[in-house]
């Protein structure tokens, strides 16, 4: 049995004419991104799957470039749709994800609820693994929202904000759990980047 890493990406540089898909990773977050890339569990890796939107697609080519593995995209593994609101300013922002988490079947501002969320990011991570060669390690690079709501459902609990990375792991993001894909099971939490160490399997 062997692992996948779910990894989501660092420090991003927020511009508001710019929609929310398409912002590139900050210098702090591609620094930190570059730093992971050099962790051991990453030279493993044979397969990385990534999340289409810009971000998340940067992160997987830097740990691509490290671990020779090639890089595939799907829709299915983007973030929490919230195009309806897009840009949001802090105060605001936060708000709205707590009453997203609050409310799972509630569509928030026009926002994809958080079950629907959950639901495609899990059949997309299923999807995948049922092609995959279980002794072959694979990383996931996505975001904090549906990380957050795949982690739950790996780990049989509830939805709720105290589950998310910004609880848990380094606030700015790139933070990382890790399951057997084997049997979908648990075994650890959000780690930040810098702390992150494979668990024993």
């Amino acid at each position: 049995m062997t692992y996948a890493l779910y990894i989501t990406h660092p420090q991003v540089q927020m511009d508001p004419t710019v929609p929310v898909p398409r912002w590139s990773l900050s210098e702090k977050g591609r620094a930190r991104a570059e730093a992971f890339a050099r962790h051991s569990s990453i030279a493993c890796i044979k397969r990385i799957v990534s999340s289409h939107e810009t971000k998340a697609r940067e992160l997987a080519e830097l740990l691509a470039a490290a671990s020779g593995a090639a890089v595939e995209s799907g829709e299915n593994f983007g973030e929490n749709d919230r195009s309806s609101t897009g840009f949001l300013l802090p105060e605001k922002f936060e708000a709205t994800a707590d009453a997203f988490f609050a409310n799972p079947t509630v569509s928030i501002d026009g926002w994809e609820t958080a079950r629907d969320a959950q639901a495609r990011i899990v059949a997309a991570v299923v999807a995948v693994l049922e092609r995959h060669d279980l002794t072959a390690p694979i990383a996931f690079a996505g975001h904090g929202a549906v990380g957050t709501l795949l982690k739950c459902h790996l780990g049989g609990r509830p939805i709720s904000r105290a589950e998310d990375q910004r609880r848990i792991g380094d606030p700015g993001g790139g933070n990382v759990f890790v399951f057997r894909f084997a049997d979908l099971a648990l075994l650890t939490d959000w780690v930040a980047m810098e702390k992150f160490e494979l668990p024993a399997l």
